[in-house]
């Protein structure tokens, strides 16, 4: 698997996307990743299959098939890119705006595919996202909140192992894997990292 610790990163975006997509790569090829480009690398190109959905199914199926540990998509609001990309599994996609949102992406919900709209999102705040959740893993930020990580590895677990029609056969309800308190918590003054 191609991951994060080696620099390495997948990518797509549709022609929407491509532009914003330019931007930030250009800044991680500086900083040493390696990308690997799915999508449109070519405002030339006129090929079908390079639409926002079928650029999505191709980095979910990368992403799903254990080739690839995180991508970033591109697309003109994020959202379509990131419905598609989430029909494959083991994708936990997200679409953000903020850099706050991109942390809480992956710290938080464990996202290996994060979706920006190049309609929403400003070049460098493309750059910035794209560090911020590349430069973090689940439940770090987090070490003062008691069981944040395993909370919400529990969840990143029982959505891999959800089945629909297991879950329609027991009337809607999900098979808990394990349970931990619903407790919002609240940094506290005296914390250092």
């Amino acid at each position: 698997m191609k991951t994060i610790a080696n620099k390495q990163l997948l990518v797509g975006a549709d022609f929407a996307g491509f532009p914003l997509k330019e931007h930030v790569t250009a800044h991680l090829k500086k900083k040493g990743w390696e990308i690997t480009d799915v999508g449109v690398r070519s405002l030339d190109e006129t090929d079908t299959d390079l639409m926002f959905h079928r650029v999505g199914l191709r980095v979910g199926s990368l992403i799903a098939e254990g080739e690839f540990e995180r991508a970033l998509v591109f697309c003109g609001t994020g959202m379509g890119i990131h419905i598609a990309a989430s029909k494959c599994p083991h994708v936990h996609a997200g679409v953000v705006e903020s850099v706050p949102a991109a942390l809480r992406a992956i710290t938080g919900n464990g996202v290996n595919v994060l979706a920006m709209g190049a309609f929403y999102v400003a070049p460098q705040m493309g750059i910035d996202i794209a560090e911020a959740y590349l430069n973090a893993k689940l439940g770090q930020g987090y070490e003062w909140w008691p069981n944040f990580y395993e909370f919400h590895k529990l969840a990143i677990d029982e959505l891999e192992a959800f089945d629909y029609e297991t879950y329609k056969a027991n009337h809607f309800k999900l098979e808990h894997l394990g349970d931990y308190p619903l407790k919002l918590e609240t940094k506290p003054d005296d914390w250092h990292e």
